[in-house]
């Protein structure tokens, strides 16, 4: 990616993203449920989908041996 295209997708999420924030302002000013209900929903499945493939990876990643990782870390402690 060059600098100019760099650029280019910066301004893009800037504009987005100001165009979010003046869809959500218009639909508060006229009293609408959903304009509060689905950034909040989204940012809430966001936060969780982001929970749940932490969770998923810390779950099953293979270490490569439990013993060795645990003598590491005891031999870190005395040299501290």
């Amino acid at each position: 990616m060059t600098v100019d295209q760099s650029r280019q997708l910066g301004q893009a999420l800037m504009g987005g993203a100001l165009f979010a924030v003046l869809v959500v302002l218009i639909g508060i000013a006229r009293r609408s449920y959903l304009a509060i209900a689905l950034p909040v929903a989204a940012g809430l499945s966001v936060v969780a989908a982001l929970a749940f493939w932490v969770g998923y990876t810390m779950a099953t990643t293979e270490w490569e041996d439990e013993v060795e990782i645990a003598g590491e870390e005891a031999a870190g402690g005395v040299d501290a």
